[in-house]
């Protein structure tokens, strides 16, 4: 049991001690109920559990994203049973409904990868369907994987009903002759096999022990990181980021926040009441203070839009400036999250970085509480614990995560850049034009020291869907190329990925964005002191080549992936659908 799951049990009720205004708990579920002509709409419900008194509570929605897809999800539909029962003790009403989830672990390096940022739309659009149409009150929304994580957020935000971000904990490590695995180690394994580092068998022992049941992947991966953001912006419980997904600390968790829907209903508390660009910066802090997924710039950016507020690639880059890596956790790291839980979760680091002046302690949660407030009861780390650094020696004295642009990049591209690869590199483009070529000439080792492989027409548009390249990157790895190979895309990368990455090249090759005329051999730079990205060629001969490319053709004419490429916004923009509407 972690320092930090035992203050956060132990704190809760004093941190919701403070009711004081009277606004309408029922601002919703009033016109859906009450009153002679809504007798229909009453009559549906009772079949469903419904007593007469219950109409006349505050109504709440739990969001659940259970699915057996995926070890992420699988257990999440316990966990909104949890969360009903907190709201029905605190005298509200809990519906629970689903919403839909994808793997991306599983799904990696196939073409139904292209489904995985379009679900994070198609989920926020569905929660925001179903609480709209319903009438809830409030609602409390439970993710455990990528992109259902920042959809919930985004849903909280587009509907501005009191509500309760509920995130289905870490997995634990599985184990293999005493050493921790966790999915990226099967994905590096494939490397590694390919390379004739290690046998079939041995691929296959790690394969078959390195998930041992529910919960998000490992590592300080998107998942993690998301967890972590959204608990720093205030829309989760204090340390609720940092617990492990079969616990009895996230089960308490659970009921602790449909308890707080309806503390939030009580005092009129709303996610705009929330969410704002003192907030964004705390999760952008902590997810470079972690040494988070660049997943987060992404989903920050769409987060930020759909609060309408001004968010840039610009605010990472100022932040990153003065904010240290300061976690020593996977992918680049040593240590999984449950052992970070286990020492107390992100709670003490945020202390850290409040008494240094670099969280907003000012910022209101969903506790009804500041930041400030939430913080004080909690203890520091341990003495002797080497997963968190202090301050005065950090593991990189600034962001990770590196915003470039230049002639490659006009508008942006990111970069993890954890400083153990070095901070810039040149090298020859080795170009491909989708994921699975670049993945097959890795794995038949055709790719050499010092070779920048280029992955186009991968961006939200070309794709479309924007697909992560951790297969790429882990053969990569895998293969001991991880110093001497970079890797560019207008695609994204996994929070699993680590080695010289840049991805989220704006604008995307399918735009005409200069990646569009890179041809094999030519010089390219990535300079992570400079924060360029460059086309080491003379700009007559890169006009000369813009002018003759030609747009191709779209992958997809019907269905999901079709409209999502026409309605989504740049990856520098959040890759949103509703940008233009």
């Amino acid at each position: 049991m972690g320092v930090g799951s035992r203050n956060n049990h132990a704190t809760f009720f004093s941190i919701f001690s403070d009711m004081s205004s009277k606004p309408n708990p029922r601002p919703y579920s009033s016109e859906v109920f009450d009153g002679l002509s809504r007798a229909p709409s009453r009559a549906m419900l009772y079949p469903v559990g419904y007593k007469e008194s219950d109409f006349k509570k505050p109504q709440v929605g739990i969001a659940s994203t259970w699915s057996m897809v995926t070890p992420c999800n699988m257990h999440i539909d316990q966990l909104a049973r949890e969360a009903a029962l907190g709201v029905d003790s605190a005298g509200g009403k809990a519906t629970i409904f689903n919403t839909i989830t994808i793997s991306d672990g599983i799904s990696m390096g196939t073409q139904g990868m292209k489904y995985s940022l379009v679900s994070r739309e198609v989920i926020a659009d569905s929660i925001e369907t179903v609480v709209g149409c319903q009438g809830f009150d409030g609602f409390v929304a439970i993710g455990g994987c990528d992109k259902n994580m920042p959809a919930c957020v985004m849903a909280m935000t587009r509907m501005n009903r009191a509500s309760v971000f509920v995130y289905g904990g870490t997995i634990q490590p599985g184990c293999l002759a005493k050493r921790q695995l966790d999915v990226v180690s099967v994905f590096e394994a494939v490397g590694q096999c390919a390379a004739n580092k290690i046998s079939k068998k041995e691929l296959h022992d790690v394969e078959s022990n390195a998930i041992p049941g529910p919960g998000s992947c490992g590592g300080m991966y998107t998942a993690n990181t998301m967890a972590s953001a959204i608990e720093a912006m205030g829309f989760s419980l204090p340390n609720s980021s940092a617990q492990n997904a079969v616990s009895s600390h996230k089960t308490a968790d659970c009921r602790n926040a449909g308890a707080a829907v309806l503390n939030l209903l009580k005092r009129g508390i709303r996610p705009s009441d929330i969410i704002s660009k003192e907030a964004l910066e705390n999760a952008i802090t902590v997810t470079i203070a972690l040494g988070g997924s660049t997943n987060a710039v992404l989903h920050l950016l769409a987060i930020a839009h759909t609060a309408n507020i001004k968010l840039t690639l610009e605010d990472f880059t100022r932040i990153g400036r003065r904010v240290p890596v300061l976690a020593d956790l996977k992918p680049s790291g040593r240590y999984l999250m449950s052992e970070l839980v286990d020492i107390g979760g992100i709670v003490p680091l945020m202390k850290t970085l409040l008494a240094e002046g670099l969280l907003h302690g000012d910022c209101l949660t969903v506790t009804g509480k500041t930041i400030k407030q939430n913080l004080a009861p909690f203890k520091p780390y341990p003495k002797g614990q080497t997963i968190v650094r202090p301050l005065k020696n950090p593991i990189k004295k600034d962001s990770h995560l590196v915003i470039l642009k230049g002639n490659l990049a006009p508008a942006g591209a990111v970069a993890k850049i954890s400083g153990k690869e070095g901070e810039k590199f040149s090298g020859r483009a080795r170009v491909f034009e989708s994921e699975e070529t670049a993945l097959e000439a890795i794995l038949s080792n055709k790719v050499q020291k010092g070779d920048v492989i280029v992955i186009r027409y991968e961006g939200p548009r070309g794709g479309p869907g924007m697909r992560e390249m951790l297969s790429p990157t882990s053969a990569v790895m895998g293969a001991g190329l991880g110093k001497d190979v970079a890797l560019i895309t207008d695609g994204r990368f996994s929070g699993g990925t680590h080695g010289f990455v840049v991805g989220h090249i704006t604008p995307e090759a399918f735009d005409g964005g200069p990646l569009a005329i890179v041809k094999n051999g030519d010089p390219l730079t990535i300079d992570g002191i400079s924060h360029k990205l460059t086309l080491d060629l003379p700009k007559k001969e890169i006009s000369a080549r813009l002018a003759k490319w030609k747009k191709p053709k779209p992958r997809m004419n019907r269905g999901v992936l079709a409209k999502y490429a026409k309605l989504v916004s740049t990856a520098s923009e959040g890759a949103v659908t509703d940008a233009a509407l």
